[in-house]
């Protein structure tokens, strides 16, 4: 597996501050925030983003949903799904996340982001009181049998390789920020669980309606 490293390289040096994270966020009327969301293939993580999307933008929200699939389509297109690619797949997502939170955005990651090494470099990314680990808890089975792209059945003819679920592990969250087991809730109940949770994150003072 790749190592996942924060350090800028030997060129690169930092700018002067422009505008502040503050300045951005203030302008929105929000503290920004970045809802990482993981989770099987098919367990509803990109139907629970979209949930939460429409709802903190009904609520007046400045947000941005960053999913898997659009950005295998261009920015991680040269990437395959070895143990490697999934690294750095997810360290360039965590890039473009930690950039987005800069300007003030509440980001929303639905990514199956697999292994624990992954997750806590997207956390650390930004601030402590800036990430929320989602943990989209649905059984292997459930998401088997949904299935909605049928890769599973893909992946169990041995058409697809390194299908997270099959053939490559995934890594559950032991002590997610919130676990929404979809086989008992909503997606737009789900939502309202993490904009509780975003509330408590922001404390009392932040505007998080």
């Amino acid at each position: 597996m790749g190592e996942l490293r924060p350090d800028a390289g030997p060129r690169a040096v930092d700018q002067p501050a422009r505008a502040g994270k503050a300045i951005r966020a203030a302008a929105k009327g929000q503290k920004p925030a970045l809802v990482w969301l993981t989770g099987l293939p098919g367990a509803g993580k990109t139907t629970i983003a979209t949930a939460l999307d429409r709802e903190l933008q009904r609520l007046g929200h400045h947000t941005y949903v960053l999913d898997g699939d659009v950005l295998r389509r261009g920015l991680n297109r040269d990437l395959g799904f070895t143990d490697a690619d999934r690294v750095e797949n997810i360290r360039r997502v965590a890039e473009v996340a930690a950039l987005m939170v800069d300007a003030g955005l509440i980001v929303i990651a639905s990514f199956i982001s697999p292994f624990e090494v992954e997750r806590a470099y997207a956390r650390g990314r930004v601030q402590a009181d800036e990430f929320l680990e989602v943990f989209v808890d649905t059984p292997l089975a459930v998401a088997e049998e949904r299935d909605p792209k049928g890769m599973y059945k893909r992946a169990r003819l041995g058409e697809l390789v390194n299908f997270t679920g099959v053939d490559s592990r995934y890594e559950a969250p032991t002590a997610p920020d919130v676990r929404i087991e979809t086989t008992t809730t909503s997606p737009e109940a789900a939502a309202e669980a993490v904009i509780a949770a975003l509330r408590q994150l922001a404390g009392p003072d932040a505007s998080v309606p």
